[in-house]
C-alpha cells in the first residue's frame, strides 16, 4: 500500500478462490499496450480508446466492440494472430506485487485460474512471471462466452466442486468484475483499474491480502483495503 494512503481492514471467508491472470496476479500491461496499440493504429482507431475496453476480454470480443460492423469470422481470425504475438512477447511481464507470496499461501487450498487468455498464452505469462500454474484452470478454450459473461467463473467453481456463493474472485478489470458478480460471487478488485467497477472490496495489490485458514478449513482473507 502506498505510504500515506488511508486503509481499513476487511475480512472475508470462502471455500475456494478464483483468480484472473492479467492485471491480477501477472502484470502484462506492457505487452498488452504494445500489441493493441499497433492493432488500433493499423485499423485507424485511437489506441487510448481501444485500451479502455481490451482488459479482461478475449481479443475477438474486444474487436467486436471496436469494429462493430466487421464479421465475427474476421475477428476470430485476427484474434488468433494477436494471441500468437502476445504469447511470443513476454518482455516486461512480471508478477503483480505480492503475487508470489499469495500463490504460495494458497497452494494447498482450493483455487483455480480463470483467464481470458488461451492455454498457451497463460502458460507463457505465468512462466515469465515465475508463478506456479494452478492445477485447475479455465482458459479461453474452455468457454463459449468471454467475460463479462459469468461462464468462466461458474465453470471454475464447478471444477472445484464448489457453490458459487462460497467462492471469491480476484479481478482487475470491469469485464472481469462484472463476470464474477454475475456468477453470484464476491469479488476482490486488484489495482487501479478495479476501483471504479464495484468490487466487493478493493486492494492496491496482493501485498494487501493475508491468507489464513480456520480449523474447519475455511479460507480467511484479511484485506488492507484501498
Amino acid at each position: 500500500m502506498p505510504t500515506g494512503s488511508p486503509t481499513t481492514t476487511a475480512v472475508l471467508t470462502a471455500k475456494a478462490l478464483l483468480l484472473d491472470m492479467d492485471g491480477t496476479i501477472v502484470n502484462s500491461d506492457a505487452v498488452v499496450e504494445r500489441c493493441w496499440n499497433d492493432w488500433a493504429v493499423a485499423h485507424g482507431l485511437d489506441p487510448r480508446e481501444a485500451l479502455k475496453v481490451v482488459h479482461g476480454r478475449q481479443g475477438y470480443a474486444t474487436m467486436a466492440i471496436l469494429l462493430p460492423d466487421r464479421p465475427m469470422e474476421e475477428n476470430l481470425a485476427e484474434n488468433a494472430v494477436m494471441l500468437a504475438r502476445e504469447t511470443a512477447d513476454t518482455d516486461g511481464v512480471v508478477p503483480v506485487g505480492g503475487a508470489a507470496e499469495f500463490m504460495a499461501a494458497i497452494g494447498d487450498l482450493p483455487h483455480a485460474l480463470v483467464t481470458s487468455a488461451d492455454a498457451a498464452l497463460a502458460t507463457a505469462r505465468m512462466g515469465a512471471a515465475a508463478l506456479p500454474m494452478p492445477e485447475v484452470r479455465v482458459t479461453a478454450e474452455s468457454v463459449r462466452a468471454s467475460k463479462p459473461h459469468p461462464e468462466g467463473f461458474l465453470k471454475g467453481a464447478a471444477a472445484l466442486g464448489m457453490d458459487p456463493a462460497d467462492c471469491i474472485v480476484f479481478e482487475d478489470s470491469a469485464a472481469g468484475i462484472a463476470a464474477g458478480l454475475a456468477a453470484g460471487m464476491r469479488v476482490i478488485g486488484i489495482g487501479p483499474r478495479a476501483a471504479a467497477h464495484g468490487p466487493t472490496a478493493h486492494v492496491h495489490d496482493l501485498t494487501s491480502v493475508a491468507v489464513t485458514t480456520t480449523p474447519e478449513g475455511a479460507i480467511t482473507l484479511t484485506l488492507d483495503t484501498a
